[in-house]
């Protein structure tokens, strides 16, 4: 990566230039709407049982993957959010890069030693190999709706059926 991307990528910098921008015209300052959660508040350094039992029930759906949503750092973690995107879930985030004691606690947590993993409804539902098999064979749309979320893939389905009759 050259220097000016270094530069203009700089945490301090990007909410420098938002806040300002927001100070100048703040209609043109919007925020999207945002399908997960990139660990505003970040876990302590030390995780036990407890903790990671709050985390996985954060949400209906969460993920602990490498990177965040926007900019996923492995194939792995890639594929679970195109996975999600698909089927329009909202889901919290959980970067363990940014955390080791996350990134050791959820494999001892689960007993799965990879990343990603996907948990719905507080239970481990596996990684990314698991995920989409799941959504090849049409099992994550009967997972989502067991905790009542509808996938867009579902909804998208049922649409084309209602235009043919």
């Amino acid at each position: 990566m050259n220097r000016i991307c270094q530069i203009a990528l700089r945490p301090s910098l990007a909410s420098n230039l938002v806040a300002s921008a927001a100070r100048a015209n703040p209609v043109l300052v919007a925020t999207a709407p945002r399908w997960y959660s990139a660990d505003a508040a970040a876990p302590p350094a030390a995780l036990d049982k407890p903790t990671l039992d709050k985390l996985v029930r954060t949400n209906k759906v969460v993920v602990f993957m490498k990177g965040n949503p926007q900019a996923p750092r492995c194939g792995f973690s890639n594929a679970v959010v195109q996975i999600m995107r698909m089927h329009g879930v909202q889901y919290d985030a959980h970067d363990v890069l940014q955390n080791e004691a996350l990134r050791q606690g959820i494999k001892d947590y689960s007993d799965w030693p990879t990343i990603p993993q996907v948990f719905i409804d507080g239970e481990f539902v596996g990684g990314c190999d698991i995920l989409m098999q799941m959504h090849q064979s049409g099992d994550l749309i009967e997972e989502l709706k067991k905790v009542g979320i509808v996938s867009e893939l579902l909804k998208a389905e049922e649409a084309k059926d209602d235009e043919k009759k």
